[in-house]
């Protein structure tokens, strides 16, 4: 069994702590499979966090690059070392108004560099980044690029916070978009509210929260892998794909959901006319 599993992650969760749940869960039916979650959530952020089942986790690389949508609450003025509520707060800097926001955001569209906050899992010499900050180790995470499609000023919802909903590249780190953009409007902030509504075609609509889950129910839930990708179809029954042997077919290039006899098979992809295998996720 393959798919996928849209998890509605509470706050305070880890994402792995979430995985872990879900195997268990389909451990009771069906035995130990693979299972992962594409793209992690901070534990103070909730919302969706498709788990992979079986196969399905060989998609990774697919869903790294998708579209994320955010609803998320910037308080400024104050800033913590965690950039989010798990810090210590630091008060210091104006409170801007609602059209100063507003203003300052045209800027942060488009395409960016932005430095992931100290106390995330990215690495740093082979460890995580929140290892070494709470071990005061001293240290400085390169910059990197990621793309904001729409970063939108939703409301005020207290005199020192704004609501926002943004749309961003997979990678983009919400922590580091409250510090830069109060840094923008010469004052500190940090992020104390954070969901996410939609990783690529998984949405927050048909996201199902972990303790609605049961080894009974769980399978009711699964999303089939070949129905989160959207390539064209081709049946091939020629034994030659199965065995690994690429051969010509008279379809234009492009990556396509493979099928034998009615039943998804995996990934293939044509190059100047030849057929080649590419993921079996069966």
């Amino acid at each position: 069994m393959t798919g996928f599993l849209n998890i509605d992650k509470r706050r305070g969760d880890t994402s792995a702590y979430t995985v872990n749940r879900v195997k268990r869960l389909v451990r009771h039916t069906m035995g130990k499979l693979p299972c992962g979650h594409l793209g992690t959530l901070d534990p103070l952020a909730s919302g969706v966090l498709p788990v992979g089942i079986g196969n399905a986790n060989r998609l990774f690389d697919y869903f790294l690059e998708k579209q994320k949508t955010y609803r998320a609450r910037f308080r400024f003025g104050a800033t913590t070392e965690t950039l989010d509520l798990e810090g210590t707060v630091e008060v210091g800097g104006p409170i801007p108004s609602f059209q100063e926001v507003e203003g300052a955001l045209g800027s942060f569209v488009g395409r960016i560099s932005q430095i992931p906050p100290k106390y995330s899992a990215r690495c740093y010499g082979g460890k995580r980044g929140y290892e070494l900050a709470r071990d005061g180790v001293e240290f400085d995470l390169p910059a990197k690029e990621v793309e904001i499609y729409s970063f939108r000023l939703a409301e005020q919802v207290a005199p020192d916070e704004y609501e926002f909903e943004i749309v961003c590249s997979g990678g983009t780190y919400i922590r580091s978009l409250s510090r830069d953009l109060a840094l923008a409007l010469g004052t500190l902030g940090y992020t104390t509210m954070l969901r996410r509504t939609r990783s690529g075609i998984f949405g927050e609509e048909t996201a199902v929260p972990l303790d609605a889950l049961t080894p009974e129910n769980w399978e009711n839930y699964l999303i089939p892998t070949d129905m989160v990708l959207p390539f064209s179809v081709m049946e091939i029954n020629d034994a030659r794909y199965y065995n690994g042997v690429p051969f010509p077919v008279g379809e234009a290039d492009g990556t396509y959901k493979i099928y034998r006899e009615g039943v998804f098979y995996g990934t293939g992809i044509v190059e100047a006319g030849i057929l080649r295998p590419d993921k079996k996720l069966c």
